[in-house]
């Protein structure tokens, strides 16, 4: 029964109230509130500070949930390795990842993975902002830069270009930036990251770095529907070569000041604070890892 009530209160966390919590699980806002305070009383402690619009956990719940999802995960494992074979893998993996790299490449690392693992099911959340990882109930999350959340646990994948590049539609009607202060005449795709847009573009050549504020008519929190911007020559974009390295190959774009680089952005993998992930997320975070340093 503890082991139930602790899965009950995760999906309480991942949901973000009790009567959600409860429509999910098939149960009465009443038995989801006893089973709640039971387990608070189990422990002495309160896990969940709640008012009558919001929840919120307390440190003791954060910790609960930290720890949780690990021991949860690996009763799950063993209950998969006992009824169907020390080979097979089962249960659901949630994954977060940017919306271009996870519909190009980590969609398809997903049905190969399934193809091997049947059992297995998952849950994508795609998106290029901020994502709290713990409060979703995220088991592993693709994410490029530097990591902000020193609590994470981070795994390195790779460090991968940045490519300026515009449409030939676009080049047809604008000349070529020559130099990385010609983009103040250009009118420049860009992200939001939260309450961030990144209009600060880096270049280096040899040892001197170049920095250009740049500015457009167009802003998305969304890096798909910018590089389909570019492709449609409403401007220029700084894409990881993720995004960009197929259609630049294909002639769709054209990659501009190829005598100044950009920084390398680092794709990395990143965990809940738990001490240990599921034997299936260690099993897709290592296929995943292999799919994502063979792209060229």
């Amino acid at each position: 029964m503890l082991l139930d009530n602790i899965s009950l209160f995760l999906l309480i966390v991942e949901k973000g109230s009790l009567a959600a919590a409860a429509r999910e699980a098939g149960l009465s806002p009443t038995t989801v509130s006893e089973r709640l305070a039971a387990l608070e009383a189990h422990y002495d402690v309160v896990l969940l500070n709640r008012t009558t619009r919001s929840i919120s956990l307390t440190e003791e719940g954060r910790t609960l949930v930290e720890g949780a999802r690990a021991v949860l995960g690996e009763v799950e494992d063993l209950d998969s390795r006992i009824r169907s074979g020390a080979q097979t893998l089962s249960g659901l993996i949630r994954i977060s990842a940017p919306e271009d790299i996870g519909r190009n490449i980590i969609s398809g690392a997903i049905a190969d993975f399934q193809a091997n693992h049947p059992s297995i099911s998952i849950d994508l959340h795609l998106s290029d902002g901020y994502v709290d990882i713990v409060g979703l109930g995220i088991d592993l999350a693709v994410r490029f830069g530097a990591i902000s959340d020193s609590s994470l646990r981070v795994k390195h994948v790779a460090t991968r270009r940045r490519i300026l590049c515009a449409s030939p539609a676009y080049l047809e009607n604008h000349s070529p930036p020559e130099t990385p202060a010609d983009l103040r005449d250009h009118v420049c795709l860009m992200m939001r990251f939260g309450q961030n847009i990144d209009n600060s573009w880096e270049f280096r050549k040899g040892d001197v770095k170049h920095v250009v504020t740049v500015t457009g008519t167009l802003i998305a929190n969304d890096g798909a529907l910018v590089r389909e911007w570019a492709l449609q020559g409403r401007g220029i974009a700084l894409k990881s070569e993720f995004d960009c390295a197929a259609d630049i190959r294909a002639g769709r774009l054209i990659q501009l000041l190829r005598d100044y680089e950009p920084p390398g952005s680092p794709l990395q993998i990143l965990f809940p604070p738990s001490r240990a992930q599921p034997r299936r997320v260690r099993a897709f975070a290592d296929h995943l890892i292999k799919v994502l340093r063979s792209v060229e």
